[in-house]
């Protein structure tokens, strides 16, 4: 099962990255200004992949990638992968996980351990 990471940029912009079973980044979304666009984003892919645009495309060096998108808009891109294959491979785990993916919010600035915890170790 796949996972859903939204995290907050240094620019203070949100993205999130969706991540394989095995915790490998698939795809990377878009900039958002809010995170409540990122969770609209998530839930749109969560509930509908198939009205969204899944994209191949391959890099001037041979490495292939996709986009998905919807109404043109491109909305994550995905990394790059050696083979055509292994690309289909990609396609083929969010199509089957992204519905079940759980989503993790580490774009909250709060420490994960008080300040005690920490000064005791």
């Amino acid at each position: 099962m796949g996972m859903f990471v939204i995290s907050k940029r240094y620019n203070g912009n949100y993205q999130f990255v969706f991540t394989s079973r095995k915790g490998k980044p698939v795809f990377t979304s878009i900039s958002c200004k809010q995170k409540s666009d990122c969770e609209m984003i998530i839930h749109a892919i969560r509930e509908h992949i198939d009205v969204f645009t899944i994209t191949r495309k391959c890099t001037v060096s041979g490495k292939f990638f996709f986009r998905l998108s919807k109404g043109g808009l491109v909305l994550a891109t995905s990394r790059k992968y050696s083979t055509e294959l292994r690309l289909s491979k990609g396609i083929d785990e969010i199509m089957r996980s992204v519905s079940e993916a759980e989503t993790l919010d580490f774009s909250v600035d709060e420490l994960i351990f008080p300040e005690e915890e920490v000064a005791a170790l």
